[in-house]
């Protein structure tokens, strides 16, 4: 059993493992992933202002799914993290969150070059 790392940008075993080592579908899933996540944090965003709990915990926890099967796992743990804050209605944590998740999401794209 691997142990996850949650400081790694990209966890590229893991993204090998679920592409069968197939680069052109490892760029197109990434490139999918950035697009949506980008989408759903603009909806976070949303909800945290709002301080709609039940949405941002629901738009945290599937962004951090999706992020996790892929191998992307800072942008998952600091997903995780906003969920752990929406759930307690700490709402002003989950704004600087928001914020590190952005930074995070740019990191990853620079490892992959999108």
């Amino acid at each position: 059993m691997r142990v996850l790392d949650e400081t790694a940008v990209l966890d590229r075993d893991q993204l090998r493992g679920i592409t069968q080592d197939d680069t052109e579908l490892m760029q197109e899933l990434i490139g999918m992933l950035l697009d949506d996540t980008a989408r759903q944090l603009r909806l976070l965003d949303v909800a945290i202002r709002e301080h709609d709990q039940k949405q941002a915990m629901r738009l945290a926890h599937s962004c951090k799914g999706a992020c996790a099967n892929i191998g992307a796992n800072a942008v998952a743990s600091a997903l995780k993290r906003l969920e752990q804050q929406a759930a307690r209605e700490a709402f002003d944590e989950c704004a600087a969150t928001l914020t590190a998740l952005d930074f995070e999401l740019d990191r990853l794209r620079h490892e992959v070059n999108l």
